[in-house]
């Protein structure tokens, strides 16, 4: 009986994250289109809302974006300069740590934010949760976010047994 449940548990396992892998793939391809008269894609659209935030206002440092984003530095570093290039971002130098630098919506990529990608992300949301519930996404964010503190805590163990090789 113990085969039988673990066999159904993979079998589940496995459709559960094939379906994410879809609709993070659907999610870019779709979510790029709802905002690609800005000139942004979804990764940018991720960039900008976390810089939005009340406590990213000073700017955030390219390690604590990437973190938060939960991309790889090199990745963001490379967005980073594209949208610096668009106007939509910049850099300065950290007061607190010369040697590091935060990253800053510029005042075109907050007009941009507010008053156009909002609306477009605002309507992209509706249009996506047309068939959801507020109990609906309330669900689906808490097992979202249960998936992603488990896939956290394989990173970190991860990565530190990766440090300790190092050290």
């Amino acid at each position: 009986m113990k085969k039988n449940a673990d066999s159904a548990k993979l079998d589940l396992a496995n459709r559960l994250f094939f379906r994410l892998y879809q609709c993070s793939n659907m999610l870019h391809k779709t979510g790029t289109r709802a905002v690609e008269e800005e000139g942004l894609t979804t990764q940018q659209w991720a960039v900008l809302g976390a810089l939005s935030r009340e406590e990213s206002a000073h700017g955030m440092s390219v390690g604590d974006l990437a973190r938060y984003l939960m991309v790889s530095r090199q990745n963001l570093s490379g967005l980073i300069s594209r949208m610096e290039r668009d106007g939509h971002l910049t850099t300065v130098a950290d007061e607190r740590d010369r040697r590091s630098r935060l990253v800053r919506m510029s005042e075109s990529g907050r007009q941009l934010w507010a008053h156009d990608a909002i609306p477009k992300i605002n309507a992209y949301y509706a249009d996506v949760l047309t068939d959801f519930s507020v109990d609906d996404i309330t669900h689906a964010l808490h097992y979202l976010l249960k998936l992603l503190d488990s896939m956290k805590r394989i990173d970190e163990a991860s990565r530190g047994g990766n440090e300790a090789a190092e050290d």
